[in-house]
């Protein structure tokens, strides 16, 4: 009877951690779906028409979002602004990411080396986050190559702390001894033997960074430093939103804002879910 309790108990745990882990997936994927399909159908409304005869109407069946001071649709326009934050965040996360496995690696060679990659984050880090990437964007001459490289630029930091960290740890294992003792090289060890250790890290990393690079990008567009005005952007469309909300529309920055932050919450969504299953501990839960 006891094994037999016992073989049920196990059976049973085997089921609840699946059920577990296809909920995990069913949610990345369904949120990555979203997120592609926004990409993909912001490419195929760059092009608005505009229509003053249809200006500043309220949300309807024709026009979900309503339309703008132009008579532009709203829902186009957002659409259209969302794509290319994701665009602008996943090339700006690509570049972060780089100089973050970079100064990772980097910090692996030996003690001077790694308080010199400590030193570049403590200086990257105690700069005024939106300042520092204004001022990048300025000096690439601004407008989306500005914007990617400000935002590519500034966003490494967290990373970077994250995989100097790990390394330090594990650069205390007898095996990275070993293969010093036996001539192996610093890059060699770096690349054959830190690196695929902390790719679970990496991965979680770029999604989570994702969300804080489109924060960022529409922060400084806002703020008229980012992405030009003829640009289908969320930044450019909330900035212009801000002439006509006290003549009561709303919905020119409603929507826009609310899509944005939706984008952003299923980036986060993403990241959580993809370290519960990288991760060896939360995995089993």
């Amino acid at each position: 009877m006891i094994k037999k309790k016992d073989t049920d108990d196990k059976k049973q745990w085997f089921l609840y951690s699946a059920n577990l882990r296809t909920k995990t997936l069913v949610i990345i994927i369904l949120s990555a779906l979203v997120i592609v399909s926004v990409f993909v159908c912001g490419f195929f409304m760059r092009d608005i028409s505009t229509s003053f005869a249809s200006a500043n109407q309220m949300p309807s069946l024709e026009h979900i979002f309503g339309t703008d001071w132009m008579g532009r649709d709203m829902f186009q326009r957002t659409i259209a602004g969302l794509g290319l934050s994701i665009m602008v965040g996943f090339i700006a996360s690509v570049i972060s990411t780089f100089i973050s496995i970079f100064l990772g690696l980097f910090s692996s060679f030996n003690k001077f080396a790694d308080e010199v990659v400590a030193g570049i984050i403590d200086l990257f880090g105690s700069i005024p986050h939106i300042l520092l990437i204004i001022l990048v964007s300025i000096m690439f001459g601004g407008g989306v190559i500005g914007v990617v490289m400000g935002v590519g630029l500034t966003h490494w930091t967290p990373l970077a702390r994250v995989l100097r960290s790990e390394v330090k740890e594990i650069r205390t294992k007898e095996y990275i001894h070993l293969a010093g003792n036996l001539g192996r090289s610093k890059v060699w060890i770096a690349t054959k033997h830190i690196l695929p250790l902390i790719l679970s890290q990496i991965i979680v990393g770029v999604i989570l960074m994702f969300p804080h690079a489109i924060m960022h990008e529409a922060a400084i567009t806002f703020l008229g430093f980012g992405l030009p005005p003829h640009e289908p952007a969320i930044g450019v469309i909330l900035s212009e939103s801000m002439h006509y909300l006290s003549s009561g529309f709303w919905w020119l920055a409603f929507y826009p804002g609310m899509s944005l932050l939706i984008i952003v919450l299923l980036f986060d969504l993403i990241g959580e879910n993809v370290e519960k299953l990288l991760n060896p501990e939360t995995a089993q839960e």
